[in-house]
């Protein structure tokens, strides 16, 4: 098998190999995240690209609201 996800056929173009650090730089590149995310996520929900991406995007929008929820409390907080 190829170390190059593109070259890979079948199925394999859409696992995520996370043994194979360009594999998971290249998979951090295109879903724009860091390599430790992608292993995490890999970690979390298997090693399906589909997958991992549902969960980073999930991940992203749970962390954005947590983000927005905490910036309203400390502006609540503050005397005007």
């Amino acid at each position: 098998m190829s170390n190059n996800a593109s070259k890979r056929s079948g199925d394999d173009r859409h696992v995520i190999h996370i043994a194979e650090e360009d594999e998971v730089r290249e998979w951090a590149r295109k879903f724009d995240a860091s390599p430790q995310q992608i292993k995490e996520a890999v970690q979390a929900v298997g090693d399906r690209a589909d997958d991992v991406e549902l969960y980073l995007k999930g991940s992203r929008s749970t962390e954005t609201g947590e983000r927005v929820s905490e910036r309203l409390a400390k502006s609540e907080r503050k005397p005007r």
